[in-house]
């Protein structure tokens, strides 16, 4: 199966993406068919030197049967080659990673929780006796006997 796919090159934390046409079974950045455009996230959207498609090249493939990912579907789509994938439905994004995980776990408790009392009267566990020896004492240091230096 065909993907129109980001293919990742560039220096570390400098990313730079190739748009290529290749087998889906084809690792990330290895082979392709062909190189149809790039992309440079580090640019600001105002900048034409983000994007550079070969328009052509890519409705060629999408007439053969290539599907674009995600993310190609959605910068082809702000350069109005390709329809605009809907928008996913994430009601978390707007909420920092950190407060997700409290919220999640309010949550799952029901909103009205009282615990029940009980009613039969507390016992306290049985205390197991451990069956393990006592830790032994150590023996008293004794420090070396020190040698006279007046004695020969």
């Amino acid at each position: 199966m065909l993907k129109i796919r980001l293919s990742m090159g560039g220096a570390k934390k400098r990313p730079v993406y190739k748009i290529v046409v290749a087998d889906s079974r084809f690792p990330r950045d290895g082979r392709f068919i062909e190189k149809v455009g790039f992309f440079n996230p580090l640019l600001p959207k105002t900048k034409k030197e983000r994007v550079n498609l070969e328009v052509d090249r890519i409705k060629h493939w999408i007439s053969k049967g290539a599907k674009p990912t995600l993310r190609v579907s959605r910068i082809l789509g702000e350069a109005e080659v390709f329809p605009m994938p809907p928008k996913g439905n994430n009601p978390l994004k707007a909420i920092p990673k950190k407060d997700r995980k409290k919220d999640k776990a309010e949550s799952d408790k029901p909103a009205a929780y009282v615990p029940k009392k009980d009613t039969a009267p507390k016992t306290e566990p049985k205390k197991e006796e451990s069956k393990k020896e006592a830790p032994k004492t150590a023996a008293p240091k004794t420090e070396p006997k020190k040698e006279d230096p007046k004695k020969k």
